[in-house]
């Protein structure tokens, strides 16, 4: 605990004066002695737990729900025990609430690094809104989805992927495979691109470039480009179907798992059902996650609305396990969307995937839930490997810190911060959720600069792929890439669904302990 002391000393002086005699005929003169003040001791300034709200809530929440709990000293429930002087100043040892959270999770990628990192994802908000707001497909973005790659040392030159429709991007000069390689006129290297690209900075000028006998070189062409707010993007980019050799494949390139625009997806299942469609290929290449709900929709879509058979076990820490009663954390197939409305189900036996180093979380949790039950062909590259999934906390204690829209009056109005933190891994009906190292695909093929071609375009290189595994005809072509993607980033790093697997209502507001 901190204590201020002030003391002030006040110190009398005692001065004589002396006659020589009284025959001086004057009265000797005799100073007295200056009143002695007391010495004035404020009270020491004492601090309590209301003092650092938002990291007693990070603690109270993390100590209750966080996977590792039982791993990390700084969470243990013995910390309850401790006089409040002395839980104060445990508290207080971090003023940064960022530094604090990341420092009592298990060994955080953002404190060890990559190599010696258990806790990859965990991340936080300073206003809960922006991570609400980023879970419904809204954020600040001008439109221009890029990946990142490594070239000559380290040095990065940027690729558009696609361009977000109703987005500033949208109608300019720019588009998918366009390579740019400096921001401001600025080059972009491993130093500096986090700045120029993820910075503060809201327009600027993308610096593109050329690549020719696969060297990449400045052209001189220059955009403007302005991120907006409020930017929403409808996860579902693609939706068609597609004829090859009398067989109908409906192709769904989905971007985001958001339970805003369910209603849409259900829908795109609906058209490729009155289509006729008896193969289908989920394109997930950029997806990056989102709501396990929309996840069992899609799988439901998929496999069929066989509401008695298991999609996923959801595995909590020792402390929420014990609280479970049978069945409590498990999740069957879906036959209606959250919103009631019957599910437009294939009940497929086969399913096509396209995932890449950008597929993760509820991306992956659809290929291993479907797993048991349908051939999952995978095919692009080995995916994130995010297999562990979070909930958005908020300093809301009567609902044990679980975000409610419906409780946003109830959020403590002086501490507006939101964590993300692990809470557990998602097993299939087989038990399995050991994919930390990522899914492997059946049939590898990296994105190729050089040829990326349109999204959709049956001539794209992985979908192309894809439909000759489906046609049989692999062996007909070349694949091989002349420029491949040695990606490093992405402008999915900005989206709060990025890495993400939202679990919703799966677990109850009853396992907070307060510190008294």
């Amino acid at each position: 605990m901190k204590k201020y002391f002030v003391l002030f000393l006040a110190i009398g002086l005692v001065l004589v004066n002396c006659k020589k005699n009284d025959d001086d005929g004057v009265t000797p003169v005799v100073a007295t002695e200056d009143p002695v003040e007391d010495p004035v001791v404020e009270d020491p300034v004492v601090e309590t737990l209301a003092d650092y709200p938002v990291q007693l809530f990070m603690w109270q929440a993390m100590n209750a729900y966080y996977f590792w709990q039982s791993d990390v000293p700084d969470l243990a429930d013995s910390k309850l025990d401790l006089a409040e002087a002395d839980f104060v100043d445990f508290l207080s040892a971090k003023d940064n609430p960022s530094d604090f959270f990341f420092d009592i999770c298990n060994n955080h990628i953002n404190v060890v690094g990559e190599a010696a990192a258990v806790d990859r994802f965990s991340f936080l908000s300073e206003d809960y809104r922006d991570l609400v707001q980023g879970f419904s497909g809204v954020s600040k973005s001008d439109g221009v989805e890029f990946g990142l790659s490594l070239y000559s040392g380290n040095n990065i030159f940027g690729y558009v992927r696609y361009i977000v429709p109703g987005s500033d991007a949208d109608g300019k000069d720019v588009k998918r495979g366009d390579i740019f390689t400096g921001i401001n006129g600025t080059s972009l290297n491993l130093d500096n691109y986090q700045d120029l690209l993820f910075g503060d900075i809201d327009t600027y000028i993308m610096n593109f470039a050329t690549i020719e006998n696969n060297t990449i070189s400045p052209n001189g062409r220059e955009l403007s480009l302005t991120k907006q707010e409020g930017l929403s993007e409808n996860p579902i980019l693609i939706s068609k179907v597609i004829e090859r050799d009398g067989i109908k494949i409906g192709y769904l390139l989905y971007n985001s798992f958001i339970a805003t625009y369910d209603e849409q997806l259900n829908d795109a299942f609906g058209e490729f059902k009155t289509a006729g469609v008896t193969e289908l290929i989920l394109d997930f290449r950029y997806n990056g996650g989102g709501r396990v709900s929309s996840a069992i929709q899609i799988a439901s879509s998929v496999y069929g609305t066989k509401t008695d058979e298991l999609f996923l076990k959801a595995r909590y820490n020792d402390k929420i396990q014990s609280s479970f009663n049978p069945g409590d954390g498990e999740d069957n197939f879906f036959s209606t969307t959250l919103n009631d409305t019957p599910i437009n189900a294939l009940d497929l036996s086969r399913v096509y995937v396209i995932a890449t180093g950008s597929s993760a979380s509820a991306s992956e949790l659809v290929m291993n839930g479907l797993e048991p039950y349908v051939d999952v062909v995978h095919v692009g590259t080995t995916t994130v490997g995010k297999n562990e999934f979070s909930v958005t906390f908020v300093d809301d204690r009567d609902n044990g810190f679980i975000y409610n829209a419906d409780r946003e009056a109830n959020i403590n109005p002086d501490n507006q911060w939101a964590i993300q933190p692990l809470l557990g891994r998602n097993e299939n009906a087989d038990g399995f959720s050991d994919y930390t190292g990522g899914l492997i695909p059946d049939h590898v093929l990296q994105e190729d600069i050089t040829n990326l071609n349109n999204l959709g375009d049956p001539i794209e290189p992985l979908l192309a792929l894809t439909l000759s595994v489906i046609s049989g005809s692999t062996g007909k072509t070349n694949f091989e890439p002349i420029f491949p993607v040695d990606l490093i980033s992405s402008s999915a790093v900005m989206k709060v669904t990025n890495n993400t697997m939202l679990m919703d209502g799966l677990i109850k507001p009853s396992v907070t302990k307060d510190k008294q």
